[in-house]
């Protein structure tokens, strides 16, 4: 299964898990007078769309290269990514103001049944968490990766809902806003979380060098190929789920042009077929001093 397939499948199991997630937490929380549960509902249903979008973006940013975009369009990736943040960060908006206003306003407490249902969506919720940062880790998919953390930032407001709801339990009467408190919280964390997103994505498309490993990983490679010297400048920039690489590379000043070439060529398929996430390879050939 190729990386994009992957991520695919991937997403589509988080709109699946985002939908009847937030059935169930719009269910439990408009029965149970919770609106920290109603306000995780939100989020999850804002996360339908988002997942929608990554799933958009991870098919766009996968088609080949053509005439006008003759490094593919990756670059779709981190740009959905954005979109992402900014669905975030519209629920963060809407779950602060409906909590804020709900603080000041008498309401029942919530039902104990609400506790139940929140501890199974916590561990749930943190175990999708841990599937799809893998499948991003292997797919190099920012997109992705911004998806995973949806799933971490709703076990964590789950968790603030299950701490808020208990509070309101134990205490009683007076205690009713502590489940608004905990809402107001977890749209702070949320919009944390948005900034950790975009913030990699921003270094994506502004080519930011954040590929140490990698970079070491090409040099390594390089060393094995007969007729490579050493390796010089090394330039890499990231575009959906390839890496695209400029490399300079020593050879015996001596040789031919034609045998610089086919060097060059040697190295260029060595490192793609050694390291499957490079996508374009462009070698400049350096003759040793």
């Amino acid at each position: 299964m190729t990386n994009a397939q992957t991520a695919v499948k991937t997403t589509y199991f988080s709109i699946l898990s985002n939908t009847s997630l937030a059935l169930i937490k719009g269910i439990t929380g408009y029965f149970g007078n919770s609106y920290a549960l109603i306000a995780d509902a939100i989020e999850s249903t804002t996360d339908i769309f988002s997942s929608f979008l990554v799933l958009f973006g991870i098919k766009y940013s996968n088609r080949p290269a053509d005439k006008n975009h003759p490094y593919g369009h990756g670059r779709a990736e981190p740009l959905i990514t954005f979109l992402v943040v900014g669905f975030l960060i519209t629920s963060a908006t809407i779950i602060a103001y409906k909590s804020i206003k709900n603080i000041g306003t008498p309401h029942d407490l919530p039902e104990p049944f609400t506790l139940f249902v929140l501890a199974a969506i916590i561990i749930w919720k943190e175990l999708s968490y841990q599937f799809v940062l893998k499948k991003s880790k292997e797919t190099n998919s920012s997109s992705l990766k911004a998806d995973a953390w949806h799933h971490r930032s709703d076990a964590i407001t789950s968790v603030t809902a299950f701490i808020g709801i208990s509070i309101a339990l134990v205490f009683g009467k007076g205690y009713e806003s502590a489940d608004d408190w905990a809402a107001l919280f977890s749209s702070a964390f949320i919009l944390y979380n948005s900034y950790l997103i975009f913030r990699p994505a921003l270094g994506e498309i502004m080519d930011e060098h954040l590929y140490d490993d990698l970079l070491s990983e090409i040099r390594r490679v390089s060393s094995t190929v007969d007729g490579i010297i050493e390796t010089e400048k090394c330039f890499i920039r990231k575009a959906g789920m390839k890496y695209h690489v400029d490399l300079h590379a020593v050879v015996n000043a001596n040789i031919t042009v034609k045998a610089g070439h086919d060097l060059s060529h040697l190295l260029k398929d060595t490192l793609r077929t050694e390291i499957p996430s490079l996508g374009h390879v462009l070698i400049h050939i350096e003759p040793e001093k």
